[in-house]
């Protein structure tokens, strides 16, 4: 099948763990086929609803990105999760779920470079706080990945900078 422009590619899943409160919590984020980071989401628990909560979001959020296979490891929450999203028509009934384990190793290695911005943090005092560290430490890796460059180049002229500036409405010389 060709993918259309509704139906791009394939969406990687797994979730990693960050420290909040002195706690363990799931950190589910997803990636596409090109590296781009599409969403995250912090939860307590490693369920079903925890797994549908993320992948609703993240499809809404990516509605001109809709994936043509979604691939996680084994955890079955997923099943349950992606079976949930179909019923309710938020996902595509074509699209497929592959649950292999290394498919997602380039998402995997993500997790790693994320990590390390929050390792020196050592623990989040609050869900709140980690989500905002985490939002901010994501959306510096989607400059470096080059997640913005259209963007930062029609409104700012190719400077990050400036981009920034505009954004948050902070002069920059």
């Amino acid at each position: 099948m060709v993918p259309g422009p509704q139906q791009r590619g394939s969406w990687y899943v797994d979730e990693t763990y960050v420290k909040v409160r002195g706690q363990w919590m799931y950190l589910y984020r997803a990636m596409g086929d090109r590296g781009e980071t599409l969403d995250f989401h912090l939860s307590q628990k490693r369920t079903s609803k925890a797994a549908k909560r993320f992948l609703g979001k993240a499809l809404s959020r990516s509605s001109h990105n809709r994936p043509s296979v979604i691939s996680t490891d084994k955890n079955p929450a997923y099943n349950e999760a992606i079976a949930a999203l179909r019923r309710e028509g938020r996902l595509a009934p074509h699209c497929r779920h592959r649950q292999v384990k290394y498919l997602k190793n380039r998402l995997e290695s993500d997790h790693g470079k994320l990590k390390q911005r929050i390792r020196p943090v050592r623990g989040f005092q609050s869900q709140k706080t980690a989500h905002n560290a985490i939002r901010g430490f994501e959306t510096m890796r989607m400059f470096r990945k080059g997640q913005f460059r259209s963007m930062v180049d029609s409104l700012a002229g190719g400077s990050e900078a400036r981009f920034i500036g505009r954004l948050f409405q902070v002069f920059i010389a």
